[in-house]
């Protein structure tokens, strides 16, 4: 009867917010805060019924499928050429403020939990590097914000979690394998995945991108198939990888990147899947975090996890991202706006799916993912929240035509 309930709930709040999204941002209200608040009215924490194990196979499966599609989709969507022009901000914040900001998490945990591994208390800090620029959508789509920084934004976002996936893979491997150091061949075992996983997703976005661009031309393929049939090639992508001994999330990522610079008509195909289709699995993702998550991990949330997650969302993450500019002609309250449009979402999300469904569950670690839930939730209402009234402050001081 339970899971009868979750479906309804599901379909009435996509139905709900799809009537009334519009009015809903206009009052700050965002899609990720909607569904994850109804995922919590359904868990057990309000219905009182059996809790949801975080390794259910639907959940697992949910979540895998979601992560192919934001690690493809984010991919494809990103233009090698323009990135050229405009690379020297988003390489500051990939290769300078993201590696410093998961030294000074990493740092900040061991003094937070001293009981806790090493590796897990890293594993939390990489949970938690990668941002999601749609929890403060409104930064990055409004025109009255100069370009440079809304691209930067959207860039750094929609390539740090393709960064940071490699490490992550590698740390789990490492708790996998029970040592912190380099035994029992974790180290080829991962330099196997990343290479086959890269190699693989390039070939079938390379290859699937030509085969498309010529069924589009011919004739061969009708309209309503044109945003489907990348998806599909991105889950055969991953797929493909893991057959011969790759990292299929890692194809996704490779696969997208290749198709969208092969064709621009694919690349804006994608990207109308991301906004519609694709957009539904990152609301459900968010539903099963309130509905899952929350639950699993709410009774670990205390001062120490508050101090942590707060700490997380401002000073880990502004103060690399003011010193990752140098000595650039960036004022302060650029830096700062940059440093705090940082939120953690959907990437997050899936990251701790990932990695509870690699070590088999949080037994014994609770306290560790129980920040980064708190931190994901504190993200989604304090970055949604206050996303509009920034972005207007901001531009007041910064119209558009100053970069």
């Amino acid at each position: 009867m339970h899971e009868h309930l979750v479906f309804l709930g599901i379909s009435l709040v996509i139905l709900g917010y799809g009537l009334f999204s519009k009015q809903l941002s206009k009052y700050n209200i965002s899609g990720p805060m909607v569904f994850s608040v109804v995922g919590v009215l359904l868990s057990p924490l309000v219905l009182g019924t059996h809790p949801i194990h975080l390794n259910a196979e639907a959940v697992q499966v949910l979540a895998e499928i979601t992560l192919i599609i934001v690690l493809f989709s984010d991919a494809a969507s990103l233009n090698i050429k323009e990135l050229k022009a405009q690379w020297k901000l988003p390489v500051r914040l990939l290769f300078v403020a993201l590696p410093v900001t998961i030294v000074l998490a990493t740092l900040t945990g061991i003094w937070f939990f001293p009981n806790e591994s090493l590796l897990y208390i890293l594993l939390l800090a990489l949970i938690l590097a990668p941002t999601d620029a749609a929890l403060g959508k409104v930064v990055v789509s409004d025109e009255r914000i100069p370009s440079t920084v809304r691209n930067t934004i959207n860039v750094e976002s929609g390539l740090n979690d393709g960064i940071v996936f490699p490490v992550l893979l590698t740390v789990l491997a490492m708790i996998g394998a029970g040592s912190d150091t380099a035994q029992s061949g974790w180290m080829s075992y991962i330099a196997q995945q990343i290479g086959i996983g890269a190699l693989a997703g390039a070939a079938v976005g390379y290859t699937g991108a030509r085969v498309m661009v010529r069924a589009l031309h011919k004739g061969w393929m009708a309209h309503q198939y044109s945003n489907l049939a990348p998806i599909a090639l991105a889950i055969f992508s991953f797929y493909f990888a893991e057959h011969f001994g790759g990292n299929g999330y890692i194809a996704a990522f490779f696969s997208g990147l290749f198709l969208g610079n092969t064709s621009k008509i694919l690349r804006e195909h994608v990207e109308d899947f991301a906004e519609s289709e694709g957009e539904l699995f990152i609301m459900v993702s968010f539903l099963i975090f309130g509905l899952v998550f929350i639950p699993a991990t709410i009774g670990y949330w205390n001062l120490k996890a508050l101090g942590y997650a707060l700490l997380s969302l401002t000073l880990l993450r502004m103060l690399p991202v003011a010193l990752g500019f140098g000595f650039d002609k960036i004022d302060l309250s650029t830096r700062l706006f940059y440093g705090w449009f940082g939120p953690r979402g959907i990437a997050s999300i899936l990251y701790i799916l990932v990695a509870v469904h690699q070590i088999g569950g949080v037994e014994g670690h609770e306290e560790i993912f129980a920040v980064a839930s708190l931190t994901v939730v504190l993200s989604i209402f304090l970055h949604g929240l206050s996303a509009q009234l920034l972005a207007i402050l901001y531009a007041k001081s910064h119209p558009a035509d100053e970069y």
